[in-house]
């Protein structure tokens, strides 16, 4: 009987280890929300994630709707849409109450909007931080985009100009989707 107990042991400790394992250390992040939620990315291993630095007052601005869009028709089938503000380039409002509320009466966001953050520099963020390395590269402007494939390693980066709808970002984001 202790012998059983033992393995039986054993076995669960193994099995909550891989649990535990199983969070790529890329998504290995837990965000909190202008809403004051926490999003656990690990929760979103075996996903996608589009993730997005996002500035109210910016000519890319208008990208909220298509990240809307696109959060909104492929949400159920899995794909994570996530933005970070950030006044790095001195294009965000001033507190994340204001942010929150651009976002949501000018846009109509639902999707997570992390509070405001650094996206560059040595102040930038640690997601931000590893999601640079992963990519190589660093946003150089506003709504600059990181695709998270469902490996939760590998990392496409898209400029500012990429709008979310391209076939470049949507593309592989369907080819990851389950199916409906």
């Amino acid at each position: 009987m202790r012998h059983t107990l033992s393995i039986l042991a054993g076995l669960l400790l193994g099995i909550a280890g891989n649990a535990l394992a199983a969070c790529p250390p890329l998504l290995d992040s837990r965000v909190k929300t202008l809403q004051g939620d926490t999003v656990d990315l690990c929760q979103y291993a075996g996903k996608p994630i589009l993730v997005v630095n996002t500035a109210s007052k910016c000519g890319y601005t208008p990208q909220f709707e298509a990240l809307e869009a696109l959060y909104q028709r492929y949400r159920a089938q899995g794909l994570l849409v996530i933005g970070f503000p950030s006044n790095d380039f001195k294009q965000e409002l001033a507190s994340n109450k204001e942010i929150g509320d651009f976002c949501r009466l000018t846009y109509l966001v639902k999707f997570p909007m992390a509070e405001a953050s650094h996206v560059t520099g040595d102040d930038a963020n640690a997601l931000y931080r590893r999601l640079a390395a992963a990519s190589g590269s660093v946003p150089k402007w506003n709504f600059h985009k990181y695709l998270i494939a469902p490996d939760g390693k590998t990392v496409t980066a898209f400029p500012s100009k990429v709008v979310p709808d391209d076939p470049a970002i949507t593309g592989p984001i369907k080819g990851w989707l389950a199916p409906q």
